[in-house]
């Protein structure tokens, strides 16, 4: 740290220039929005905003930091994307991590409808690079880190590229013991409740009204865990959803169902196991396996990473807090 002469920390400056009175308002929100939310992160710096220019004081390492943040926000406008304030708090929280936001939130995966599917956090992007670069990959983390949606958003990108022929989507059925043939209907309508998380993915990323063809061809298959046996899987994108809920036998049929040209992706909340009998996960325990075998990667995510509303994210948090005292 730079001291003055007196012995207090040396303030440092910075000024930078936006192009355009447009890209101005775009930067610092609807009636400075954003530069307020940045200034309740910053509160030791002194950001100073006149027609164009925006000037900053304080230490050297906010100065720095807040020099990144701006560069990176417009970095980001250029691309055509709107900054909202998630997406700016997002980009405080991975520059504070050391990386930089444009390198995750710039990361599309496919657009849909107006929409696209992109990373939203340094593990999220992490995440979808292992899928990328292993044949199978483990997403571990809570409820709402993206670990199922970005997983299928992955499968449906590499159909459209034709990388692969079709994608299987499947979870194990816990209730499916006594329970679940007391349901009324067909097997498949009593099987739909567990697997309407997968749809709601789906329709999210491909027109809804070409799903129902894609699956009548077997392009797309959504399947119970219990269809996958004595298969081999060739030229597929397969997600196993809710893996926290196998048992180690189910978690190994499932693997060795791996065929030639194809991609698997496991996820799982190890803390949500709903196994009767206190069986043991198998996602447990394939960790301790397959950890560290080449071409197969373990992708974990926490509380930081979960992208729904801002309070599940805390409520992750709390949970975890109350898991740590208990295990003391």
């Amino acid at each position: 740290m730079t001291m003055s002469a007196s012995g207090v920390p040396a303030l440092a400056h910075s000024e930078i220039t936006v192009p355009a009175s447009q890209a101005m308002v775009a930067l610092l929100g609807v009636e400075d929005q954003f530069l307020r939310l940045i200034e309740s992160v910053y509160h030791d710096a002194d950001i100073l905003v006149r027609g164009n220019k925006i000037t900053i004081s304080g230490s050297a390492e906010v100065v720095g930091q807040l020099d990144i943040l701006f560069a990176e926000m417009l970095a980001v406008l250029r691309t055509g994307q709107g900054l909202t304030a998630e997406s700016v708090e997002r980009s405080i929280s991975l520059l504070r991590s050391g990386a930089r936001p444009t390198e995750v939130l710039t990361a599309n995966i496919l657009s849909n409808r107006g929409r696209t599917i992109r990373p939203k956090t340094l593990n999220q992007k992490r995440y979808v690079d292992a899928i990328d670069e292993n044949t199978i990959v483990f997403g571990i983390g809570p409820a709402g880190t993206g670990k199922t949606y970005l997983a299928v958003a992955k499968a449906v990108q590499a159909l459209q590229a034709k990388r692969i022929n079709r994608i299987v989507l499947t979870r194990p059925a816990v209730e499916a013991g006594e329970r679940l043939g007391f349901l009324p209907g067909t097997l498949s309508e009593k099987i739909d409740p567990y697997l309407r998380p997968l749809y709601d993915a789906l329709h999210d990323m491909i027109d809804p009204d070409s799903i129902p063809r894609l699956i009548t061809s077997g392009t797309i298959e959504v399947a119970p865990l219990a269809y996958m046996r004595g298969r081999t899987l060739n030229d597929a994108f397969i997600i196993l959803d809710e893996a926290q809920n196998t048992t180690a036998e189910q978690m190994k049929m499932f693997l060795t169902r791996l065929g030639f040209g194809s991609t698997m992706v496991v996820t799982g909340d190890v803390t949500q196991v709903d196994l009767p009998g206190g069986a043991t996960s198998g996602l447990r325990v394939v960790s301790e396996i397959l950890e560290g075998v080449d071409d197969v990667a373990f992708c974990r995510l926490n509380s930081h990473d979960v992208v729904r509303h801002n309070l599940v994210g805390r409520i992750v948090e709390a949970y975890e807090r109350y898991d740590s005292s208990r295990d003391q």
